[in-house]
């Protein structure tokens, strides 16, 4: 007979679909978080295979900072229309408008922490009862403790010391009204999972994750693009470097790696030869050594 061994990129694809699947048949009103990021889009991606010929059966849901990069608008827009997805944004600024967040101020002043808010009101006016995550193991020491599918309570909160067992591929989304949980469907893939399942599959990305030239600083030890976002302080140079940005953000947090690689061939070159996560450059994952925890306890993702 012969041997139809699966390769481990359709290993995990299989077992992430089998995780979209179980998402759409257990609960009621599922959300994707969509990001634009590489992993948000393996994730979306994975999810039309899931369930094709019909569209998707949940909606593209985006946390808008308010600060991201203009390309990521433009392909976030053009994404969701050639899949024919509905796109939920959940806005930041409406929340500083409304007054359910203050933001920042002094000179490292961020966004991303007031994600949270907007994204809980974005659960809550939508009545989503579980909302799909881009998160992977390897990215950072919190997401390695995740479930597949990731108890919420009712004020959105994790308790990673209260999560349920996940045996010979059981979930349990049970759940008390008010509940939800957010699901992982990509947790065993790795950054080089991702990149090469992506070359296989001959997904397009956003620009900004080949090598690029474009105006710098460098910031706490990261290297930020100069845009209406980030501007040069006092005795920070502004100087063009042909770089590229391993993970997607808001522009004010999102370090950039200096590369010369251009094609997926190379990045994957780069990849296997990198020391640091694709996370070690985010200025939010260093404010403390528990930064990412904190957040996700609060109710981040």
């Amino acid at each position: 007979m012969p041997n139809y061994q699966l390769s481990h990129l359709d290993q995990l694809e299989a077992e992430a679909i089998f995780i979209l699947r179980e998402t759409a048949a257990q609960f009621q009103n599922p959300g994707l978080l969509f990001s634009a990021g590489k992993d948000s889009i393996v994730m979306a991606w994975l999810a039309r295979k899931a369930f094709h010929p019909s569209k998707l059966p949940f909606p593209l849901v985006h946390v808008d900072t308010g600060h991201n990069f203009p390309e990521t608008i433009e392909y976030r827009d053009e994404f969701a229309e050639k899949m024919g997805a509905r796109l939920v944004i959940g806005s930041v600024q409406k929340s500083i408008d409304d007054g359910r967040v203050v933001e920042e101020t002094g000179a490292d002043a961020s966004r991303n922490r007031l994600q949270t808010t907007t994204l809980l009101d974005t659960i809550e006016e939508h009545k989503f009862d579980a909302v799909l995550g881009g998160g992977r193991r390897d990215e950072e020491k919190a997401r390695a403790k995740e479930r597949f599918f990731s108890h919420r309570d009712d004020f959105g909160q994790w308790d990673p010391k209260n999560q349920r067992p996940e045996l010979w591929n059981l979930f349990n989304g049970r759940m008390q009204p008010g509940e939800n949980f957010r699901v992982f469907p990509l947790s065993n893939f790795t950054e080089m999972d991702i990149w090469m399942y992506m070359k296989r599959e001959g997904i397009v990305l956003p620009s900004l994750y080949y090598a690029h030239e474009r105006d710098t600083i460098v910031r706490n030890n990261t290297i930020l693009a100069v845009s209406e976002f980030v501007q040069p302080r006092e005795g920070e140079e502004v100087v063009n470097r042909r770089i590229r940005f391993r993970t997607m953000g808001d522009a004010t947090i999102t370090g950039a790696v200096e590369s010369d690689a251009d094609t997926m061939d190379k990045i994957i070159e780069e990849v296997a030869a990198a020391r640091q996560t694709e996370r070690g450059n985010r200025a939010d994952d260093k404010r403390s050594e528990t930064s990412m925890e904190d957040r996700k306890k609060e109710g981040y993702f």
